[in-house]
Order: structure tokens, then sequence, then C-alpha cells
């Protein structure tokens, strides 16, 4: 059983929860960005709610799990509790943080805590799972200091029925402290815009235009592997934070900046932080061919890399015969560095030549 004990960690105090929490616990469970991410929670979440958690509280700390209430300035911010050891001691951790508190690396501060009192008092493994959209989540797990350790496919379900993966980190004591920065930092203000494109992150509600240019008979014949369906398109939409916040790629939707129409797709994809090296990948639907769009989207993507990554070079891949592609790189800056015989796969059958470009960080 954990001792009862009173955390300080920077500006937060970390300390057992009290009736006079139940109000800003309504507040928190009720928002709306709670009620997604957390699918058994009551709705509308009432104050009788807030005073079962209370209880429910109480007899985790008398279980021997544990119970916080993440406070600053004497002000209830947010929550966080672990389960009872299992039979092997490893315990599981998880966290809410109240609306008003949230863009302050309030969970992340009080995770990392939360871990180091944990194997202060004999705990081996700590885990935690977070569901595969929710990218806040999923930052506080690294920030942390938790390491990736696999997917759970369809673990859970959310009140539309829909079945979704959620991501598993573990942290061991030996460990190194304090969390990893990331490879790929998310882009600031959300987006880059040069006042005609904007580069913002593929969404859920792009899967409809995003499927249209897939089925597209130019992006088709270029397109390596089978066909998806609408479904398969979905759900890459839904997984593109969780790959941005993991560094393994970025997935973007391509928007005329006036209309904010959906106009294609650009991605930076087999991230080797190892040689400093990523592939740049791109598709454009048919009304916004021919008008710059490409190459200006390109080039936004490629200066935000050299500026805020450590990549050294960003190379391409093209079907020898696709000439719109290769003009793009070509103003882009990137230069023809050779080619590999019939490396893509044709779906008639035949294989096509690969033209390898690349592109280096300005000296």
């Amino acid at each position: 059983m954990f001792p009862r004990d009173v955390i300080s960690t920077g500006s937060l105090i970390l300390r057992p929860p009290a009736e006079g929490d139940a109000e800003a616990i309504v507040g928190m469970c009720g928002d709306p960005v709670t009620v997604r991410f957390m699918p058994l929670l009551p709705v509308p979440y009432r104050l009788e709610h807030a005073r079962e958690y209370l209880k429910g509280a109480a007899a985790r700390w008398e279980g021997g799990g544990a119970e916080f209430a993440i406070t600053e300035n004497d002000q209830f911010v947010g929550s966080i509790g672990v389960q009872s050891p299992d039979h092997w001691g490893v315990v599981e951790l998880g966290y809410l943080v109240a609306p008003w508190a949230r863009g302050k690396n309030v969970a992340a501060t009080a995770a990392r805590a939360v871990t180091d009192w944990l194997f202060d008092h004999g705990v081996r493994r700590i885990e935690l799972q977070a569901e595969v959209e929710n990218v806040a989540s999923l930052r506080v797990a690294y920030k942390a200091g938790f390491r990736e350790e696999g997917r759970r496919r369809d673990a859970k379900q959310l009140r539309d029925g829909r079945f979704v993966d959620f991501i598993t980190f573990g942290r061991l004591s030996g460990d190194p402290v304090g969390g990893t920065e990331p490879y790929l930092p998310f882009f600031d203000g959300g987006e880059l815009n040069d006042g005609v494109v904007r580069l913002v992150p593929l969404a859920s509600e792009d899967a409809g235009e995003f499927h249209r240019m897939l089925a597209d008979p130019i992006v088709a014949a270029y397109f390596v592997g089978p066909a998806s369906t609408l479904e398969e398109d979905q759900r890459r939409c839904r997984h593109t934070g969780y790959w941005w916040v993991s560094g393994q790629r970025i997935e973007l939707a391509i928007r005329n900046a006036v209309s904010g129409a959906f106009a294609g797709h650009l991605q930076l994809t087999q991230v080797l932080p190892a040689l400093g090296q990523a592939m740049i990948g791109y598709s454009l639907l048919p009304e916004f061919r021919g008008k710059g769009f490409m190459t200006r989207a390109v080039g936004l993507l490629v200066d935000w890399a050299f500026a805020s990554t450590s990549l050294h070079r960003i190379v391409a891949g093209t079907e020898a015969g696709n000439t719109a592609s290769h003009a793009v790189l070509e103003r882009a800056g990137f230069r023809r560095e050779g080619v590999q015989r019939q490396l893509f796969p044709k779906r008639d059958g035949t294989r096509a030549d690969d033209v390898q470009w690349a592109l280096l960080r300005p000296s």
C-alpha cells in the first residue's frame, strides 16, 4: 500500500482528492474533449458522479493504488492515478487535465513526478495507454520518459460504436530520467502558409477527398501497391497525429489558402535520424494541377524541415515517366542522383525505373 503523500513538482501540488474538488471535477469531466476520449464517463457528468469518483479514489488508496488531484495555486487542474500493482508488481498510470489548464505541460510534469515517486516506493515497471487519436496524451507519454512498446488494434470502443487502436508505453526504474525531444516538432501555429497554399495535418475529415484523389487515374498510375478502400483511407487519416508525434512521418493536407479546399497530399516519410534523411512524396487533385500548388507546398515543407529539424538530406523517388513530378522537384531545387532500374511494380505486371532525387541542407 502506498503512503498518502503530497508531491510537489514545479508549480504543481499533487495530493489526495478532497470533497472540495467536486465541482471542478464536474467541469473537467463534462468538457467535450474529455467526453471524446473517456467513453465510459457518464454524459452529462453531474455532481453525484464526481462524488462517486471521490469515493472510488479513496477506495483506490485503500486497495493499494494511488489517486492524486493535481493542483496549481490551490486550484484543481487535473487528476492522475495508478491501479494497485499486479502480481508482478506492475502498475498502470492514467491522467486527466482540466480544460482550463491544458497546454501548460501539466500532465507531463505530473506523470514524471508520480513515476519517480512510484520508483522511490519500489515499483519496478509502470505502463500507460493512449488512444491513437489522442495526440495530447501521446505527447505526455513521450515527455514523461515512457517508451512506446506496441499498438493494441481496435482495443476499445467509442460512444459511436467505432473501435480504436491504443498505443502502449512502459517505463522501467532503470530507464534514463527525462523525456525525449521530438525529432519532428509540430508546426508553430499548426500550419505552414504562404498565402496561396496551406499545409495542415491530414485529418479524419479529409478522408473522402483523399480517397477521391488516390482513385484519380493519373495518381493511381504512379501509386505503388493495391488500391485502398475508403475505410482504409479513413483509418490512415485517423493515425496521422500519432505518426507525427512518434517521429515516424508527417502526413499533410495541401489546402487552397483562400478557399480552404482540399487540394492534395504531401508527406515526409522514411525518416532516418541516424542518417539525417527523410523522403518526400505528394499527389494533387486534378482541379489543382498546373497552378504551381505542389511546387509551393514542397518548398514550404523542405524549408521548414531544414529550419526546424536536424535533417540533412531530403530525398524523393519518382517513376521515370512521371515528368510532371520531375518538374516539381527541379523547381524546388532537388537534384537528380541516379536511377534504380525496375524498382516500381506496376499493376499490369511490368516494372518501372525509379529516378532518385535529393535536396541537401543549405550550407
